[in-house]
């Protein structure tokens, strides 16, 4: 079956509406989402904050203009595509897994202002991800209670170099696939690339340079020595870079 995708500049309706929603203040349309759902929810770890979604992590601070996604450390060693993907798909190439699907993610990113650019492409050639700066930080507590924070950027280092990442990621903003059958959407990030180091035009956030996607020649990794333990309880906070 062939597919139709069509890049995010033109946002699909439902992101929209919750962005929307959001910045009005008003509950959010998260579609699947009802009475049941928000009653079986756990404890809400941030209530003075906007909360996306009552199953999953990830609330708004609209004072700050921050998004905060709750997560878990997946991988603290090896090599890496992806930093932060949707829980139950890239675990195995990911520095974090996120309780939060990437399309609520890009509506968060929404509503807080920041508006996508263009994922990468690659024909007939190379062009960089654009959009807006990201800055993301990375929370958790250590194994004494003690609250700990990096830039993301700390936690991934060059194969080549050894040294950290030195770029930032750009609100990219995927792209959506339309099923011909039924003309639903479908938002591609949520299969696993939500903030990627190799370059994949379904990113929600790249980086903005040439980074192979290739087993044999993947630019990053793990920082070992700074990642927590894997399954440790991580928040990531982005907000506009500064």
């Amino acid at each position: 079956m062939s597919r139709i995708v069509r890049r995010v500049r033109v946002v699909a309706p439902a992101l929209l509406a919750v962005a929307a929603a959001v910045a009005a203040g008003l509950p959010n349309p998260v579609h699947g989402e009802g009475p049941a759902q928000v009653a079986a929810a756990p404890a809400d770890r941030h209530p003075d904050l906007k909360r996306l979604s009552p199953t999953a992590d990830i609330w708004i601070d609209p004072a700050r203009k921050e998004v905060i996604v709750g997560g878990a450390i997946a991988l603290d060693r090896g090599m890496i595509e992806v930093f932060a993907c949707p829980k139950l798909t890239k675990e195995h190439e990911a520095v974090v897994a996120t309780s939060a699907p990437a399309r609520l993610v890009h509506a968060a990113l929404l509503a807080i202002g920041l508006e996508p650019g263009r994922p990468v492409s690659f024909d007939p050639d190379y062009t960089a991800a654009q959009g807006p700066p990201v800055e993301v930080l990375v929370r958790w507590r250590d194994a004494d209670g003690q609250p700990q924070q990096r830039r993301a950027q700390e936690l991934v280092r060059s194969t080549t170099t050894r040294a950290a990442l030195d770029a930032d990621w750009v609100f990219a903003g995927s792209v959506f696939w339309k099923d011909p059958t039924d003309g639903q959407e479908y938002y591609q990030a949520d299969g696993g690339d939500l903030i990627c180091v190799s370059n994949f035009p379904t990113a929600t956030l790249d980086l903005p340079l040439e980074s192979s996607q290739a087993n044999d020649a993947l630019m990053f990794e793990v920082f070992e020595d700074r990642v927590p333990p894997r399954g440790t309880e991580v928040e990531l906070v982005l907000s506009a870079k500064r």
